[in-house]
């Protein structure tokens, strides 16, 4: 590469920038031409192109990217000293280009239309509302729990292994598509994260790689976060990249699930939210509720906070600031808290249905 293609290439950085707080302003312009007009083709596109591996290639362009910076920085440290300028040139150039391809690929979804807004949706709600909604989650999953295990003491165990449970994922996401056609989902592309073990020390149960818009699964989890994970990053694929949004359409795909296991995650899932928020505005009705769940689910709850507990460690929440401030620099205001504000899209969600 050229050192004027270079510049050209870094000096792009500034524009970028400036775009990116034009799109900040105008969503309703990337919700028309990007989310649902340029974003659609790019997706099928790249799709198409990795979905027919069961490996996880963008983990191992991630595996490849290491390796290459790490041998490029050990052979060029000394130019570092000696030229300074194409050193920094030839990084800047790098990072203008990975910049340029995480939002043209998919970051841009960051700026699209609200949620709320493209459903009708309030974004705020009483608490005497949570309190209704969560009995009614309550009485809903106890139902289904039921239904599955035959006993209230007996937690659900899924039976399903994990293609299994991508498949049935893909099809509640048609079920979906017939009462919510935005949801339209391009096909199949969920991968076992090749970083999974890494994932758990880190606290994470997933992510979307951009570059090639897999979705990469942490697949040692309890299978019963593995259904819920699964469908969040498939609406991550979607183009709905806030995680308050994708926690909500993941939800949705799994109550609309023919599957009982799926509806019962999905149900749980939002259960365990409301009853989180619960807590914090009200203990004492919180305690009373808790006290009317099935001691199965109960345990399904217990199991899953056991498992990230026995995974804790001091790196843990440096990654997760890292990564809440990488939230806060892509248009979610509240960083990784961002998934907890699922609840007013349920509340009001669930009050209308």
């Amino acid at each position: 590469m050229t050192k004027k293609l270079k510049y050209i290439i870094t000096l792009s950085l500034l524009p970028q920038y400036v775009g990116l707080l034009f799109f900040k302003n105008n969503p309703r312009f990337v919700e028309q031409y990007y989310s649902t007009g340029l974003y659609p083709i790019i997706s099928k596109l790249l799709n198409t192109s990795f979905k027919w591996s069961p490996l996880s290639l963008g983990d191992l362009l991630y595996i490849s990217a290491i390796i290459y910076i790490t041998k490029w920085v050990i052979v060029n440290w000394k130019r570092l000293r000696t030229q300074p300028k194409a050193w920094i040139l030839d990084v800047l150039t790098l990072v203008s280009v990975v910049y340029f391809l995480f939002h043209f690929c998919w970051g841009l979804n960051y700026y699209r239309d609200s949620l709320h807004a493209t459903l009708n949706l309030k974004t705020t709600y009483t608490t005497d509302e949570l309190k209704t909604i969560t009995n009614e989650l309550v009485s809903k999953t106890n139902s289904l729990h039921l239904s599955i295990t035959n006993d209230s003491l007996q937690k659900t165990e899924i039976p399903y292994s994990f293609n299994e449970l991508t498949t049935l994922s893909q099809q509640g996401y048609r079920q979906l598509e017939t009462e919510y056609p935005i949801f339209r989902h391009p096909g199949q592309n969920v991968k076992k994260s090749l970083f999974s073990t890494p994932l758990t020390y880190m606290g994470f149960g997933g992510y979307l790689n951009p570059f090639t818009l897999e979705a990469q699964v942490n697949s040692v989890m309890p299978k019963s976060s593995l259904v819920i994970t699964i469908a969040h990053e498939q609406a991550h694929q979607l183009g709905y990249a806030a995680e308050n949004e994708a926690n909500f359409i993941g939800f949705l795909a799994c109550i609309y699930n023919e599957d009982l296991y799926y509806q019962y995650a999905g149900y749980a899932f939002a259960l365990r939210y409301c009853l989180q928020e619960l807590r914090q505005r009200d203990i004492d009705y919180y305690k009373n509720t808790v006290g009317s769940i099935h001691l199965g689910i109960l345990r399904n709850f217990q199991e899953t906070s056991e498992f990230w507990k026995a995974y804790n460690n001091p790196l843990e929440p440096l990654i997760k600031r890292f990564y809440s401030n990488f939230l806060k620099a892509n248009n979610q205001e509240k960083g990784i808290e961002s998934y907890s504000y699922v609840v007013a899209l349920l509340v009001d969600y669930l009050h209308k249905h």
